[in-house]
């Protein structure tokens, strides 16, 4: 296929040399294969991050080189890592969309995405302690320490326990402090 071909569908010269090269990479550790722990950074794979950066470019592949396919453009948003290759990490949100980003955008800060429209803050991991404050579906929050079925969050000034099951960005056996 000639270059003036590729350009009318919309790739440059940087990307059709990575439509060539894509076989040159070696394979990224992959969530699923068997693998507990990635060969990189030796942490376990799948685990959960937050983005540090306001905007993160989501690529296609792990290099420069590769298209971005869209732009995460939310601070603090819980994604899960399923693999990594080199500086670079396989990332997805909760919809399960997601791509490789740089590590450098990553922060191993915790966060949680609320999957519950005014849950409830608790002031101890308990369905009967008095309410501290009610988060709408959708928000981000800090998350200091988990129980087998409870997480300490933070958010807007406001802490408090909230449901495990209620949240996006902690593995269901997780426990943390």
């Amino acid at each position: 296929m000639n270059i003036s071909r590729l350009r009318r569908f919309g790739v440059g010269l940087l990307g059709a040399s990575a439509l060539l090269l894509t076989t040159s990479f070696a394979t990224p550790v992959l969530a699923g294969e068997g693998n507990s722990v990635g060969k990189i950074t030796k942490r376990p794979i799948p685990r959960y991050v937050s983005m540090k950066a306001t905007t993160g470019n989501v690529r296609r592949g792990p290099s420069l080189s590769h298209r971005i396919d869209w732009v995460f453009q939310r601070r603090d948003m819980p994604l899960r890592i399923t693999a990594e290759h080199g500086h670079w990490r396989r990332v997805e949100d909760r919809d399960g969309m997601g791509g490789w980003v740089h590590y450098s955008l990553l922060s191993g800060t915790r966060t949680v995405l609320v999957e519950k429209d005014m849950l409830t803050l608790h002031a101890r991991p308990d369905p009967s302690a008095p309410a501290m404050a009610a988060l709408e579906l959708g928000v981000v929050a800090r998350v200091s320490e988990c129980s087998d079925e409870w997480c300490m969050l933070r958010s807007g000034g406001h802490k408090g326990w909230a449901p495990k099951s209620r949240l996006w960005g902690v593995k269901a056996q997780e426990v943390f402090d």
